[in-house]
């Protein structure tokens, strides 16, 4: 969130009407927000560029550009597609209504504007987004590997831990690319989750976890959304230890520690700390490792490992 310390978060007032921006203005400043505006909607998005406010108040019937195609142009921008739109309309007509949140829209206010309303709607959103935020940063910063996936396979959502498997995942199977949002999973977990959903995808059931590959697994649960689904992918706790990695593949005793921790998801920087050692150190004797086992990457290293076990 782009608040300060002094603020409740950051408010933009699109609206070509002084009358409305001094009221709200006001209002918003006396209940402890800091307050952006703007008079029209080519102005709001380019002040967006320096400056991204919280929330947004927006104007429906504006000169130049209209509220509608300024939200459609915010939502089509990932920088700026997070950010919610509260409508502010003089247009009873349903159809207006429905037209605003098809473009995007959280929330609408009707005219004449209620400070208490307004008030009352910013704070509500900006406390449900802020609790989004922190499950949003638990996940990421968590050892939680789960990702969201369409009816097609198609990635809708994951956590970064999840990316790390995905990456490692795809590593182990000869492949560079790494696997991001509205692309499709791997092939072959696109295959295997194709499969399930031909054979039980109907049902609310959670399927078995299936190996993928060895060390790799993962299970799938329907999600409330209709259409989506949730895989939760694991990492098998690999048995073996140092010591037989030393004699199994020839290393050192320091090599077989930072080839057991590198293939349980361990960065160099974090190697190191469990090691007491610097990232520099734990990087020399990667080049050793690789050396040795004959391969280029760290995936290609630990899945040596797996067929060594």
């Amino acid at each position: 969130m782009s608040e300060t310390p002094s603020s409740k978060g950051t408010v933009l007032i699109v609206d070509d009407t002084p009358g409305n921006l001094a009221l709200l203005s006001d209002t918003l400043s006396e209940a402890e927000y800091r307050v952006l505006v703007a008079t029209d909607g080519c102005s709001a998005i380019e002040q967006i560029q320096y400056i991204k406010p919280d929330i947004i108040l927006l104007d429906v019937m504006m000169l130049g550009i209209d509220g509608f195609e300024t939200c459609s142009r915010l939502k089509a921008n990932p920088v700026t597609a997070s950010i919610p739109v509260i409508f502010m309309t003089g247009l009873s007509e349903l159809d207006d209504l429905l037209r605003g949140f098809g473009e995007g829209a959280l929330d609408y206010i009707v005219k004449p504007i209620r400070p208490a309303e307004v008030l009352a709607r910013i704070e509500v959103h900006l406390a449900q987004i802020r609790n989004l935020q922190r499950a949003e940063r638990l996940l990421d910063h968590g050892d939680f590997a789960a990702v969201t996936v369409n009816e097609n396979g198609g990635i809708v959502w994951l956590t970064s831990a999840a990316a790390h498997w995905l990456k490692d995942f795809n590593g182990q199977q000869g492949l560079s690319a790494e696997s991001h949002i509205d692309e499709f999973l791997p092939q072959i977990i696109l295959a295997w989750f194709q499969h399930w959903r031909q054979g039980a995808g109907h049902t609310d059931t959670e399927s078995e976890a299936f190996e993928l590959a060895p060390g790799y697994s993962a299970r799938i649960s329907p999600c409330q959304q209709p259409g989506e689904y949730l895989l939760l992918l694991q990492r098998e706790t690999l048995p073996w230890n140092p010591e037989s990695l030393r004699e199994s593949l020839k290393l050192t005793f320091r090599e077989a520690e930072i080839l057991m921790w590198i293939a349980r998801g361990k960065t160099n920087k974090e190697i190191g700390i469990i090691l007491s050692t610097s990232p520099r150190t734990v990087n020399k004797h990667l080049e050793h490792i690789f050396e040795k086992l004959g391969v280029s990457t760290r995936a290609a290293a630990v899945a040596m490992v797996l067929q060594a076990n």
